[in-house]
């Protein structure tokens, strides 16, 4: 299912979906959240798609950069994704990857939920 064009980032969005299926596929539930990462940032190089992992983004406070945030991944240097290996997701990871993206910069984010029977997704758009 192909996401509304409309999106920002939707043909990134896109493949990360697409990508994201197709490890949940292959591996299932069970693992840790680093070898969905692992997985994911393989699949998405299957495809071409530019993906870092554990990229160091500073965080500003009012102009001033006050930290560092490691996204789990950061694809097309565009959306950021949160990978968990959980029993469900909670307002609480949306939350989380919320303030993500507005201490960043950036506008999309993914949370992908690998834990679960069928693959959780969440898109955040801020």
């Amino acid at each position: 299912m192909a996401t509304p064009p409309s999106y920002p980032h939707a043909d990134i969005t896109d493949q990360i979906l697409g990508s994201a299926v197709e490890v949940h596929k292959q591996l299932g539930s069970g693992f840790l959240e680093k070898v969905y990462e692992n997985a994911l940032c393989v699949e998405l190089r299957a495809r071409t798609v530019e993906s870092v992992a554990q990229p160091e983004i500073p965080v500003a406070y009012k102009t001033i950069v006050v930290g560092t945030y490691f996204a789990d991944l950061l694809v097309a240097n565009a959306v950021i994704c949160e990978i968990k290996a959980l029993s469900d997701l909670t307002t609480v990871h949306q939350s989380q990857l919320l303030h993500y993206l507005k201490a960043t910069g950036f506008r999309v984010g993914l949370l992908l939920n690998f834990g679960t029977p069928k693959l959780q997704i969440k898109r955040l758009v801020f």
